[in-house]
């Protein structure tokens, strides 16, 4: 006996952003493999279908065209459709398991401890804040999506996508790597050949691959406090003993340093969260302990590209005539946070080993991604679009700096440079985690201060404002509801 399949499985978002035929198309796919739809089953037809949902009767015959041609639907007769007899993704709900299974009990499965990881809090729906005050998040209006399309397209050319579409193995690609010596390490001062350099998934990735190669149980590491709470819970998941050391107005003291120490991870030209820049002496002091008592350095060097107060200091790897400053870079705070791509500089037989390493975790980064950057870089849309971000951003900056001067609101650090924002102390007795809910209930939202101190669990006052997601027009608003709330619950 036949059965059909009711239109009313089908509705339509006209606001979700995907295509009319494509929205059909999803509906029938997902039934099929859920196993809601039986082979054999016959589709409304076109008309009663398009009648039904008020659309074109060409959009599903269109629809149900392409699912022939995947091999979801079959043709009969002349115009009627129905689910082919074995459609693609069908077959594992006739897999019969043992009744009364046990779901996994993860919490003894897994042996990593991410009880100590903590990471700053970015709602995923922060557009629809009139006051979003985070950092790191991009303004949509100062990128060049046509030209970031341009060069997708130019990346899908034959030429280019017969080598994107191989096994890139443990390589590279060859455009992005030489855009990375000749053009952006020169200018924080750096030399490297192609061998001393590998692509990652973003800055993070870099790390994790660094400290999975320099780090293990028992080793001893050191990093600044306040820092980013993504370089603390990377050493403490590495297993290795670590020491916090609080930072100055010049970042880390290196006569601070623990004598038995094998690794040292820095943000020595723009300090996070607080801005600040480690002077050229500080930075020799501490390379000298590096070869004294042999340890490395790793060096975050994020956001120097945004530099309109001041030209950023040289980096500290640009100083290391030894070898032991272990480079990252990104270009996902410059471009856009989801472009996860990033960079390790380092001696060759390390970056060999970090290779390797990075092959058995991810083997290499998207082919496509990579030339797509490539193309962005090389063909000058990157400066023009860090043009732009400098011009707005300083006037932000501006603005920023005048509000919390009117509000009294109390500035703990800001880059020498530039950046893209601010680190706010407040009052004695107030707790960050709480003024960010209080806040999030006016429409603003700031970050807490408290994941950025590792080993304190007590109530913090320190909050971190960004300027890169905010439109100058709502900053002075926005500031003075930040005041208003801490004198209100503070």
């Amino acid at each position: 006996m036949r059965t059909y399949v009711s239109e009313t499985i089908f509705f339509i978002e006209r606001e979700n952003g995907l295509g009319l035929q494509a929205q059909l198309r999803e509906t029938v796919v997902s039934a099929v493999v859920g196993g809601r739809i039986q082979p054999g089953a016959q589709l409304p037809s076109t008309r009663r279908l398009a009648d039904y949902l008020r659309i074109s009767r060409i959009t599903v015959t269109l629809a149900y065209q392409e699912l022939v041609s995947q091999g979801y639907l079959e043709v009969v007769g002349r115009s009627a459709y129905r689910i082919a007899s074995n459609p693609p993704g069908r077959g594992a709900e006739n897999i019969a398991l043992p009744l009364g299974a046990q779901p996994v009990d993860w919490d003894s499965k897994v042996t990593m401890d991410f009880d100590a990881v903590r990471q700053v809090e970015k709602p995923l729906d922060w557009r629809r804040y009139p006051y979003p005050f985070l950092y790191g998040q991009m303004d949509p209006t100062l990128f060049d999506l046509n030209a970031w399309r341009d060069c997708a397209r130019r990346a899908l050319a034959r030429e280019d996508f017969i080598l994107m579409a191989s096994d890139f193995a443990a390589a590279d690609d060859v455009r992005l790597v030489n855009y990375i010596c000749s053009r952006t390490l020169p200018r924080r001062g750096i030399h490297a050949t192609p061998d001393e350099i590998l692509v990652t998934v973003g800055a993070q990735n870099a790390l994790w691959i660094v400290t999975r190669l320099i780090l293990q149980h028992g080793s001893s590491a050191v990093c600044e406090n306040p820092c980013h709470p993504d370089i603390s819970a990377s050493l403490l998941m590495s297993g290795a003993r670590v020491t916090t050391i609080d930072v100055d107005a010049e970042g880390l003291p290196p006569d601070s340093l623990p004598e038995d120490v094998d690794a040292v991870v820095v943000t020595p030209s723009h300090h996070s969260p607080t801005g600040a820049t480690m002077p050229i002496d500080r930075r020799v002091r501490l390379l000298q302990a590096a070869i004294e008592r042999d340890f490395v350095i790793v060096e975050d060097d994020y956001e120097f590209e945004i530099s309109f107060l001041a030209p950023p200091s040289p980096a500290l790897k640009a100083f290391d005539t030894t070898g032991r400053v272990l480079y990252i870079g990104s270009f996902s705070k410059s471009l856009f946070p989801g472009l996860r791509l990033g960079y390790l500089v380092a001696p060759a037989p390390f970056i060999r080993k970090a290779r390797a390493l990075r092959s058995l975790m991810l083997r290499h980064p998207p082919g496509h991604l990579q030339r797509t950057a490539a193309y962005f870089l090389a063909l000058g849309h990157y400066d023009a679009v860090l043009h732009r971000m400098r011009t707005e951003y300083h006037a932000r900056h501006i603005a920023m700096a005048e509000a919390f001067q009117r509000e009294g609101l109390k500035i703990a650090g800001a880059s020498a440079f530039g950046g893209t924002s601010f680190w706010m102390e407040g009052p004695e007795g107030l707790d960050a985690d709480r003024l960010v809910q209080v806040l999030r209930q006016d429409g603003v939202l700031v970050e807490s201060g408290a994941p950025f101190f590792p080993k304190s669990s007590d109530p913090c006052r320190f909050f971190r404002m960004g300027y890169s997601s905010i439109p100058k027009s709502c900053i002075s608003e926005g500031i003075a509801k930040v005041r208003a709330s801490i004198d209100m619950h503070f």
